[in-house]
């Protein structure tokens, strides 16, 4: 009942490794600071490791042939990983004294004995470092002479390298260093007085080029024979108009390079008299390969262009554009969006003629592998990058349809049975039996494209980075559809991305199919305007998009809906008006019926301040619009920054079922859930406990912990940890909260849990009362009556860190709770919330056993039974989802970071339904041989009354 997806993430350098022996493979690393080894045959991973958040990968390669060297975090940390199964060979941390730009060289003839070299610039220093230990052999450190160094170049057949870089914005500096020992045999430096800017493209081992601080000029800079000397080049002496953006783009091409102007590229080669000129333009999508050395010194490069739904991969050599070595076309998915990265590799075919394979990286992540005009596999690694998760119902099964409309076509459904018929006549081929099995899985009872009476197959939507939209069924996880989320003319880089339930049709009335609603922001500030995008959950299409003139940072939705079944939506912009969607009369006429009884608040961490908001009027500009309202600030809370900085808020989910508000103690005593929908949990730490965990000491280190009413923002809770420290991992559900954290003073994790009762109500203790429904519960509950509240607390040591925190939802809320805790090894462990009671106790009474009050002790059990993941795990931990299932028993559970990873939970066992290996014969033979019994035992018991009445 549960499935588990591996990936990667969008690459970012590659590393080919197709030698005779072995193993063909690839070995990349990710933006999700992955390494890992694909088979270059099916694209699966051999193996792989996730590195972190802040461990970023800067560069790799394969050094001897049998390691793969990283670079990371800055340029601080060299690994080795042995080739075949990627065990961790060596690591070395490389110190310095300035930040500079890491770069990462493994030369091919730099060899002492059976070492080689590794050459690593990072941290304002050069590094040689020993491909077998990992051992420093030296260190030139350029940061003493203010030199940011921009590349290091080995010159062919010679033990000897190049180091050139600025110092300042105009000064050039060229070292002639032996890699062997360090030692410095020259040492050039020139000004220039343009200055530089940007990236440097190298152009051949003693040339570069770069931008002048206008950017309108490319200076070449030739430091050959010992001299240095410059050359400029106006942009406009090669025809080009230099008004705009003008940067250079990294690459590695021999005697040629890439300039970008706008929305433009040029290629631009260095002739033999270290003239410029302009060997190509293109005024669309175009990407270029790095420089590759496929036969006898000879080179090639790729360069891939977009025309229309098709993409033409050409394989150059080097230095010679006007000559193709391959040229082919391939049909593409426009949902792959456009080209961002081409990475080749060379083979022989069988005639000894040199072929080439291009391994590409799409606007979408997705990585595909392109050989002989085909795509030979590819991988949707998108899904490695969700940010928000929400679910949709799949249609209803209505009789009538046919098998083969429901089996995507006639075609298919009457394969399908031939292979069926050839299984069974015992003619089917290995590959057949494959695809026997295939749609076997497919038209199994838990991959059915319709909804069943468990509520258990559901489509998970989920939106990543990449801008892509996927349908995952719940049934095995496979991708129904995708949509990749265009850019619009006003919009060319959509970010912050949210998905809302827009539209979910009651299912006795399916005239609309539901649709979910995606939120942006057209650039990186607060200000941005806003995009929207309606997406149809079952056939994946874009509605309607539109591009707002208003921004959106706070989207609030309401729990109304339309004629329709669309949801009302208030989205809030950066001068704190709202705005009404969707823009129709009828939903202005419900919002007007429930202008006095909404509010909201916004939480501005950065400030230390939560408000309340409430509606005042319509907008009252230059242009009218109905949709649009003022509010006004109800409340305020300021925390002083010099003792108090925000570090988590935490609200209820607003679909959240709770079955009842009462709660019998084993005294015969009725407590009362304080439920309120408005109460907001809130965490704030000492600013010089902000950092990392043991930055501050325990004396000057504290958690405050509030719980907080939102409409009146009167502060109903108050607790405060002394010598604790964050991060704080929190969950808010029915009237209690648990959270996590760190305790300085113990150095030991902790979760503490407050159970918050309403006292108003004290008087209707009466137990036969409530059952017989006689209480007086009809009086009113506002939040603007002061509550009269009591609250419970205690704190539990637990063993582990913890990324993420959720609590199980069912449907009616009838099933007891438990915790999903992700920890810092990437599971998901269920935790019975018994064990968070605050009335735990260390001797509990025997009516409090009856209760289910476990014995206090000072820890969280861990259970390995209890670990949902089993022994899996899921790589870049982000987030759990919690989904209700029409089963009451039942709750679904997604866990989603580098891998994904779905089950199904039952918290209190399945006590409304039979297991799925129930025996039911078993059941029918019971059945009859108890009516056999009756019959028999009536038999002979009317036999011994006719006995008894002869005597």
């Amino acid at each position: 009942m549960d499935w588990h997806q591996q990936y990667i993430g969008k690459v970012k350098h590659a590393v080919f490794h197709t030698q005779k022996t072995g193993r063909k493979r690839v070995v990349v690393s990710t933006e999700e600071n992955v390494i890992a080894s694909l088979d270059l045959r099916h694209g699966e991973i051999f193996w792989r490791h996730v590195l972190g958040i802040n461990d970023v990968v800067d560069g790799i390669d394969i050094a001897l042939g049998k390691y793969v060297i990283t670079l990371s975090s800055d340029g601080s940390t060299l690994r080795a990983w042995n080739l075949p199964d990627g065990q961790m060979v060596w690591e070395s941390f490389l110190r310095g004294s300035k930040h500079s730009k890491p770069l990462l060289l493994v030369p091919t003839n730099l060899k002492v004995d059976k070492d080689s070299l590794i050459l690593v610039s990072s941290k304002g220093c050069l590094h040689a470092v020993s491909s077998i230990d990992g051992e420093i052999l030296w260190t030139r450190d350029f940061a003493a002479e203010s030199v940011e160094v921009q590349q290091v170049i080995q010159l062919d057949e010679s033990d000897q390298i190049y180091v050139v870089g600025y110092a300042g914005s105009s000064q050039f500096h060229a070292y002639q260093i032996n890699a062997m020992n360090g030692e410095l045999l020259n040492h050039e430096t020139a000004a220039f007085s343009g200055g530089f800017v940007g990236d440097v493209a190298l152009v051949s081992s003693d040339t570069l080029v770069t931008l002048d601080t206008t950017r309108s000029i490319l200076v070449t800079v030739s430091f050959k024979n010992r001299k240095i000397a410059f050359q400029e080049t106006h942009l406009s002496n090669l025809g080009e108009d230099s008004s705009g953006m003008v940067e250079i783009l990294p690459s590695s091409l021999t005697g040629m390079f890439t300039v970008k102007i706008n929305n433009y590229k040029l290629f631009i080669r260095l002739t033999s008299e270290d003239k410029l000129e302009v060997v190509h333009k293109v005024d669309h999508e175009t990407v270029v390969s790095d420089a590759l050395v496929f036969s006898e010194g000879k080179e090639a490069f790729a360069v891939v262009e977009h025309g229309g739904s098709k993409v033409d991969i050409t394989v150059k050599p080097g230095q010679d554009w006007n000559n193709n070595l391959v040229q082919e076309s391939i049909e593409m998915d426009h949902q792959r969006g456009l080209v961002h990265k081409v990475f080749i590799n060379n083979y022989l075919r069988t005639d000894r003629s040199h072929g080439f394979r291009a391994l590409i990286v799409m606007e979408d992540h997705s990585l595909l592998l392109v050989q002989q005009g085909k795509i030979v596999w590819n991988r949707e690694d998108a899904l490695a990058s969700i940010i928000d998760v929400t679910t949709s119902e799949l249609p209803v099964e209505k009789e009538g349809v046919s098998v083969a409309k429901v089996e995507h076509s006639l075609f298919e459904w009457l394969k399908g049975h031939m292979l069926k018929l050839k299984g069974t006549l015992m003619l089917a081929s290995p590959e057949d039996v494959a695809a026997i099995q295939a749609i076997r899985l497919k038209s199994s009872e838990k991959s059915k494209m319709t909804r069943d009476h468990n509520g258990f197959r559901k489509l998970l939507i989920v939106l990543t980075k990449a801008r892509k939209i996927f349908a995952l069924h719940s049934g095995d996880g496979r991708v129904v559809w995708s949509l990749l989320l265009h850019k619009s003319e006003a919009c060319d880089s959509p970010t912050e991305l949210n998905l809302y339930q827009w539209q979910t049709p009651h299912h006795h009335a399916m005239d609309e199919n539901p649709s979910v609603l995606v939120v942006g922001r057209c650039g990186v500030s607060s200000k941005a305007p806003a995009i929207l995008s309606f997406v149809d959950t079952y056939t994946g299409k874009e509605l309607n998009s539109f591009d707002l003139v208003h921004s959106a940072v706070q989207v609030m939705p309401l729990p109304f809906t339309d004629s329709t079944e669309q949801r009302l939506h208030l989205l809030v912009d950066d001068d704190r008006r709202i705005h009404l969607y969707p823009k129709t009369s009828e939903a202005i006429s419900i919002f007007q019926q429930e202008f006095s009884n909404i509010y909201w608040y916004s939480v501005e961490a950065d400030n230390g301040i939560i408000k309340g908001h409430a509606v005042k009027s319509k907008c009252a500009g230059e242009v009218l619009d109905d949709f649009c309202f003022e509010t006004r600030v109800l409340w305020s809370i300021i925390f002083p920054m010099e003792s108090e900085k925000i570090i988590a808020a935490v609200s209820r989910k607003q679909n959240e079922v709770v079955h009842t508000q009462a709660k019998v103690t084993s005294e015969q005593d009725v407590m009362y859930k304080y439920i309120s929908k408005n109460l907001l949990f809130v965490a704030t730490v000492a600013p010089k406990a902000s950092g990392h965990i043991g930055s501050a000491d325990p004396d000057e280190a504290w958690l405050v912990v509030y719980l907080i009413d939102t409409i009146t923002g009167r502060i109903l809770h108050r607790m405060t940890h002394h010598g604790a420290q964050g991060p704080v991992h929190a969950v808010l559900s029915e009237n209690w909260v648990v959270y996590h954290y760190f305790n300085l003073r113990a150095h030991r994790y902790e979760m503490s849990v407050t159970e918050i009762y309403d006292q108003s109500r004290a008087e209707n203790k009466d137990v036969l009362k409530l059952v017989l429904g006689k209480h007086n519960l009809t009086a009113p509950v506002s939040s603007y009556s002061r509550p009269e509240i009591t609250t419970k607390s205690q704190t539990y040591f637990f063993t582990h860190s913890v990324k993420a925190v959720a609590v199980t939802s069912t449907a009616k809320g009838i099933t007891s709770k438990q915790l999903l805790i992700g920890t810092i090894g990437d599971q998901v462990l269920a935790l019975d919330k018994r064990f968070l009671d605050p009335r735990r106790s260390i001797n509990p009474t025997q009516a409090e056993k009856e209760e289910g009050i476990i014995p206090l002790a000072d820890s969280l059990p861990i259970i390995p039974q209890s670990y949902v993941t089993h022994s899996l795990k899921v790589e870049g931990l982000r987030g759990i989802l919690t989904v209700p299932a029409k089963l009451e028993s039942t709750t679904l559970v997604f866990a989603y970071g580098v891998d994904l990873f779905y089950t199904r939970l039952a918290p209190s066992r399945t006590y409304d339904s039979l297991t799925e290996d129930f025996s039911y014969a078993l059941l029918l033979l019971t059945i009859v041989a108890l009516v056999a019994a009756i019959f028999v035992t009536w038999v002979l018991s009317e036999k011994k009354e006719l006995r008894e009445k002869w005597r």
